[in-house]
C-alpha cells in the first residue's frame, strides 16, 4: 500500500513528465534506426521512470550471471555515444527535478530517486529493472 502511495506521489511530483522525456529520447532514437538498442532501452527505463518504486535498475550481468554485447566493451561504448547523444540532456533534467523536491521536505526521497535515475540517463545500457522483492527482472 505504501508504495502504491509513494508511486502515485512520484507521477505527480516529476515522475510523469520524466518518463515523457525517456520515452521522447527512445522515440527519436527509433526514428534513427541505429539507435534502436538506445531507444528500447529508453522505453524500459522510462516505464521505471513513471513508476519506480518497488523496483530497482541493477546491471544486467549480477542478474543473469553472464556477460552479453550490453554489459562487455560494446556496451560501455554505446554508453558514451549515448551520453553524448541524450544521456546528458536526460541526467539534467533528472537534476533539475531533484532540485525542485529538495525545496520542500516531503520531496526529499523523490529529490533522491531523481538523483539515482539522473546517474542511469548517463549509462543505460547494460542496465536491467528488477523487483526488490523477487530480484526478478521486470521488462
Amino acid at each position: 500500500m505504501l508504495r502504491l502511495l509513494l508511486n502515485i506521489l512520484w507521477v505527480v511530483l516529476g515522475g510523469f513528465w520524466m518518463a515523457l522525456g525517456w520515452w521522447f529520447a527512445g522515440l527519436i532514437m527509433a526514428i534513427t534506426i541505429i539507435g534502436l538498442p538506445w531507444a528500447r532501452a529508453c522505453f524500459v527505463i522510462g516505464g521505471f521512470t513513471l513508476w519506480p518504486f518497488g523496483s530497482s535498475a541493477v546491471n544486467r550481468e549480477l542478474v543473469t550471471g553472464n556477460r552479453d554485447i550490453g554489459t562487455g566493451g560494446l556496451g560501455c561504448l554505446g554508453n558514451v555515444i549515448w551520453f553524448v547523444l541524450a544521456g546528458w540532456w536526460l541526467a539534467l533534467g533528472h537534476l533539475f527535478a531533484a532540485i525542485a523536491n529538495f525545496v520542500t521536505i516531503i520531496g526529499i526521497p523523490f529529490g533522491i530517486q531523481h538523483l539515482k535515475f539522473a546517474l542511469i540517463a548517463l549509462a543505460p545500457i547494460g542496465k536491467t529493472i528488477v523487483d526488490k522483492n523477487t530480484g526478478q527482472p521486470l521488462w
